[in-house]
Parts: C-alpha cells; sequence; structure tokens
C-alpha cells in the first residue's frame, strides 16, 4: 500500500557527539506517530552503510550514529533534505493484539475509586476500556512497558500522588490519558483495574516484546478461571497469542 509522506515544520537538535534528536510538533497523535515511524524507515534504509541505533517516543526522533558526528550542521541538512524529498513509500504492516485480562476486582485494586472519583460504575469501566483499540506510540520505561493511546475520555484520570513500591507483574492501569501494562513487578504510580497472564518481554525471545512502536491493541474480558488457566499456558510456553495484520 502506498500513501503520501504528510510534511510537519520539524526542529533538530545536537545531543552529544553522536546523536540528533528530531522533533515533531509536541502531541500525542497517531498521524504525527505514522509520520514519525515512516522518516525512521526512510533513514534506517538511507544510512544501510552506517550503523544507526533510532529511538521513537510520542513526537521525536533520537537518531545515535556508531561514531562520533564530525560536521553537525552537515549531517542536519542531510536529515532535512531526506525528510523534504521523502514522497511516496510502502506502509509496513502492523499487528493488533488481541490481549485477555481479568478485571476481579482482586486484581482491580483502584477499580472502586475510578468509579467513585469519575462516576461511573465498574462495569462500565470493563466495557470501555475493551470497546477501544489502542495505538502502541512507543516502549519504556520499563522493557516491555507499552504506551498506549487512544483511552476513552470517561476513564481519564491523574496518577497516584504517591507512587506504589511494588506494582504486580502484568497489572493494568491508567494514567493520565493512557492505559498500559506493567511487564514486571515494579514502583508505578498508575491506576490499576486488571491483571494480563500475558507476558509482555521475555529477554531469551527475539523480539523479547512481541508488539511495536505502530501496532495496536485490544483487551478482552476473561474470568478469574480463564485467567489461571492462560498463566498456565504461558508458564508452560504454550499459549498461542491471538493477533491480526492490518495496515489500518
Amino acid at each position: 500500500m502506498n500513501s503520501k509522506l504528510p510534511k510537519y515544520k520539524l526542529t533538530y537538535k545536537p545531543y552529544g557527539a553522536h546523536s540528533i534528536l528530531i522533533e515533531w510538533p509536541n502531541e500525542i497523535d497517531e498521524n504525527i506517530l505514522n509520520n514519525a515511524l515512516c522518516f525512521k524507515r526512510v533513514i534506517e534504509k538511507k544510512e544501510i552503510k552506517q550503523k544507526v541505533y533510532i529511538k521513537l517516543s510520542y513526537s521525536s526522533l533520537l537518531i545515535t550514529y556508531n561514531t562520533a558526528i564530525r560536521n553537525i550542521y552537515d549531517k542536519i541538512s542531510q536529515l532535512k533534505t531526506l525528510y523534504n524529498i521523502a514522497n511516496d513509500f510502502s506502509r509496513s504492516p502492523i499487528k493488533l493484539w488481541h490481549i485477555p485480562v481479568c478485571y476481579d476486582t482482586s486484581f482491580g485494586i483502584d477499580l472502586e475509586r475510578i468509579s467513585t472519583q469519575n462516576e461511573i460504575s465498574k462495569q462500565e469501566i470493563i466495557r470501555q476500556h475493551t470497546a477501544s483499540i489502542y495505538t502502541v506510540y512507543f516502549i519504556g520505561f520499563l522493557p516491555g512497558f507499552l504506551y498506549l493511546g487512544g483511552l476513552n475520555n470517561r476513564l481519564h484520570i491523574p496518577r497516584l500522588s504517591t507512587p506504589r513500591l511494588a506494582v504486580e507483574k502484568g497489572a493494568v492501569a491508567i494514567g493520565g490519558n493512557q492505559t498500559g501494562v506493567y511487564p514486571n513487578v515494579s514502583p508505578g504510580g498508575w491506576n490499576i483495574i486488571g491483571n494480563t497472564p500475558i507476558s509482555f518481554f521475555v529477554p531469551n525471545t527475539n523480539p523479547p516484546c512481541f508488539a511495536k512502536s505502530g501496532d495496536k491493541i485490544r483487551f478482552h474480558s476473561i474470568s478469574k478461571l480463564e485467567y489461571d488457566t492462560i498463566k498456565a499456558l504461558v508458564k508452560a510456553d504454550t499459549y498461542q497469542l491471538e493477533s491480526e495484520v492490518t495496515f489500518d
């Protein structure tokens, strides 16, 4: 599938001796994400003779070269030209991942508070959380932690004023206007509404995280019994995570 690469007014900044930071308008916007992903692929294709590492965030690319940049102004000029001449290109396919979540109150320890604070029933929280299709913007602050956009406005809620010291692996949570899953036990300040038995980060696999920026996520509700069954299959490495390929 071919599509036209829209143009944004980008800023280019030196970022140490080896890196350049490229910034789009500071918004959580899927068009900006797709634009950055397309430009990332263009750069990687152009720089096949020189190894580069490109890190994506909501509205920026950090390009790190394996050698120090000799002339930063020439390198920035080359990147600007590359962006300006980029035209038609083939979009890479993405995957829609179907993630099982148990919203039982034993897992969803903040459901009651969210229900009260947002004046919405717990059943409606679950219904709306599973009704949306979320976009993976980038991965961080932990390996395998997916920052997901597309949360229904009625579920927006501030992060905790005092983060918890230990959030369970697989905790499905809401922070501000985003939702995400904690891939391992860690401190965290997001509001927990459920838990998934799926592993989001497995170091000895390639890639260690099944999803990538641009992919889609959809959650579906499961019972506690189904949760325990899937968790046992995941532990035995016999569970097949459902997904479908799409360009949308």
